[in-house]
């Protein structure tokens, strides 16, 4: 028979340590809440469809600006900020999407718009078209092949040394290939110079310009940041980790929001619990946490975000500061589709600087 007295002794220092434990837990974070002003019309493929969405801003008239996003079902739509259909263009199962303006396509300069091309899930290519910003018709300019398996995340980056513009296709079993894309000739061309490869399914990224830093989202680990020039190293760095609290797996869309040289935010969707993290930039510090919900001209919010985006400047009366587009995963009773938040509102509501 065991010695009864070290027995409650045992008994009593585990409920200490429990106590001890429930005295130093953090708070749950708060999450603040931001409204919708404007939705999409809803794309035409039922169930999970609507994706990821990119911005083109008008820079003459901005409130005349374009949003190119995916059904990954039938392919791309685009909408104008008043979230009426402008154009639809029937592309395969295109699944994430990104643009840059002043792209030298075949010797004119124009916007490009390319996307993960996953129609042939053994073989994932770059789709790629050009936008025109007069009528919001997309014109098709191939697609073309860069890894085997199924291509799945998706974004451009642009060297500011040459202006030569890289695809990162980010592929589903967490290989991130990057391709040099040539647009100078009659058919465009996709040449690999990189692949890294994360341990396990990932999907959003994005790019920054300004600094060559690639952020990609590993759903349920976290945000990693790599050097996007192909000279650079190609070891990621953890940027942010899925933690349950701050952001929850899956991990999906990523946006960023610059200021200055390498300064702003990052915006990743906590897609676990319907939520968007944000991070200073560069530093990775932790900024807070937010919640897309109805707002006062009767849009819903948002639940289960695969893409996001975000475009600073002006956009008219309704995005003083700049817009943030969000797919919305759950629509009911219509099909999905994306949702337009003032940035301004959300810098307010996370008291950002």
């Amino acid at each position: 028979m065991g010695n009864p007295i070290v027995g409650r002794s045992m008994g009593l220092a585990a409920i200490l340590a429990a106590l001890a434990g429930c005295a130093t837990a953090a708070p749950p974070p708060v999450t603040v809440e931001v409204p919708a002003l404007r939705e999409t019309t809803a794309v035409a493929s039922a169930r999970d469809a609507a994706d990821d969405p990119a911005i083109w801003r008008n820079p003459a008239d901005p409130a005349a600006s374009l949003i190119v996003a995916t059904d990954k079902q039938a392919g791309l739509y685009v909408y104008g900020l008043d979230g009426r259909t402008r154009s639809q263009l029937a592309a395969g199962r295109v699944n994430n999407v990104d643009l840059r303006d002043g792209a030298d396509i075949a010797g004119t300069p124009g916007v490009l718009v390319a996307a993960s091309d996953r129609t042939d899930l053994a073989h994932g290519k770059v789709a790629l078209f050009r936008l025109d910003t007069a009528t919001a018709g997309l014109t098709a300019l191939g697609a073309l092949p860069v890894a085997e398996g199924e291509a799945y995340g998706f974004c451009l980056w642009r060297r500011a040394a040459d202006r030569a513009v890289f695809a990162f296709v980010v592929m589903k079993d967490g290989r991130v290939v990057q391709a040099r894309l040539d647009l100078s000739g009659a058919a465009p061309k996709a040449e690999v110079v990189r692949q890294v490869k994360l341990a396990t399914q990932a999907e959003g990224c994005a790019a920054d310009d300004r600094t060559g830093q690639l952020y990609v989202a590993e759903e349920d680990v976290g945000l990693w940041r790599i050097d996007a020039d192909p000279a650079g190293s190609p070891v990621p760095r953890v940027f942010a980790r899925v933690d349950g609290a701050t952001l929850v797996a899956d991990a999906e869309g990523v946006a960023i929001a610059p200021q200055g040289a390498d300064g702003g935010y990052l915006v990743a969707s906590s897609q676990g619990d319907s939520a968007y993290a944000v991070y200073r930039l560069p530093d990775a510090r932790y900024m807070g946490r937010f919640r897309i919900v109805a707002g006062p001209t009767g849009v819903d919010g948002t639940s289960e975000t695969d893409g996001i985006e975000i475009a600073l400047g002006a956009f008219g009366p309704d995005f003083p500061e700049g817009v943030l587009i969000a797919q919305d995963g759950d629509n009911a009773p219509e099909d999905q589709n994306f949702k337009l938040i003032s940035w301004a509102a959300v810098r307010a509501a996370l008291k950002l600087p």
